[in-house]
Formats: C-alpha cells, structure tokens, sequence
C-alpha cells in the first residue's frame, strides 16, 4: 500500500451507470445497434458536392423580405 493512496472513491454519476448496467445488461448492445442505425452511414461524396453547390445563399438579414426606399 502506498503513503499517499486514497480510499476508493466512485462518483454518483458512476454509481448510477454501473447500477443500471447491472440492471440492463443489454444496454451497450442497444447502443452500438441505435448509433449503427442513425450515425454510422457510408458518406456519397458525389451528393454532398451536389447539395453544397445547390444551397441558395442566405441574405445578411433574413427578416428583412425587401430592401426599404
């Protein structure tokens, strides 16, 4: 044992996750299932280049619909 070792210390927050993945061992799988459904996607870099070149630019103050005389 060292001189200068603390007691053992986990945070609330810490706590709380390892209880629930006690709880819901399931949970990391749901996970990676749900970021494979919405974020891990192959990028089509054609129609990014397309969608780039067709977005209109917008005005420096997009409240005003015509410039006042």
């Amino acid at each position: 044992m060292s001189l200068f070792s603390r007691p053992a210390y986990t945070s609330e927050t810490t706590a709380f996750l390892q209880q629930l993945k006690a709880a819901k061992p399931t949970l990391e799988a749901e996970q990676r299932q749900a970021r494979a459904m919405w974020w891990d996607k192959r990028v089509n870099r054609q129609e990014q280049a397309e969608f780039k070149d067709a977005r209109v630019a917008q005005k420096p103050y997009v409240y005003l619909s015509s410039t006042p005389k």
